[in-house]
């Protein structure tokens, strides 16, 4: 891709994934394209956590989910990849409204579980005495989704407006190099 095709890239992505974080927002209990992914990694956590006990056993499904966009994240912010990091912090803020939604089912249970078993939040927040809270637990971490997806899109805006720094001209001169015919 050319470098001046490249913003206009970013600005695609950037709005696909604001208009596709505001469905997810809207109604974050319908099932999208990530959300198989997401639970994948969600009962990954789950058998990973496991050995360190119960708690961390039902906690694992949610830590996971949280811990792999935010990992990418990180991962891109320090390698100066701010836009692919932006993208990661959007993936995590669609992640927080599905944990939502399982959370705000701690009490009525109406969510259908992968195997059947106990409900995660159910356990989690009997355990911790908070299971009436649910609901505002729920709208917090949603809320916190909101702040997220905020971010990520600013974050991602500015990214896409900044030019590409001198390594990455470099990298893609010499890509240009690699690819052109040589005589």
């Amino acid at each position: 891709m050319s470098p001046r095709a490249l913003p206009y890239a970013k600005f695609a992505t950037l709005a696909f994934l604001a208009v596709y974080g505001f469905l997810c927002l809207r109604s974050p209990e319908e099932w999208r394209l990530l959300d198989g992914v997401n639970l994948g990694i969600h009962e990954t956590g789950h058998l990973v956590f496991a050995p360190f006990g119960e708690v961390m056993g039902f906690l694992g499904g949610t830590l996971l989910q949280l811990i792999f966009p935010i990992a990418f994240a990180v991962r891109f912010f320090l390698r100066g990849e701010h836009f692919s990091g932006s993208v990661c912090l959007w993936w995590l803020a669609q992640n927080c409204w599905n944990i939502s939604v399982y959370i705000a089912d701690a009490r009525a249970q109406e969510l259908p579980l992968v195997g059947g078993g106990e409900h995660d939040w159910f356990y989690l927040l009997s355990h911790a005495g908070m299971l009436q809270g649910d609901l505002r637990i729920a709208a917090l971490v949603r809320g916190a989704g909101v702040m997220i997806y905020l971010v990520a899109l600013g974050v991602g805006t500015i990214a896409a407006l900044q030019r590409p720094s001198a390594p990455a001209e470099a990298a893609e001169a010499a890509e240009a190099a690699e690819a052109a015919p040589v005589a």
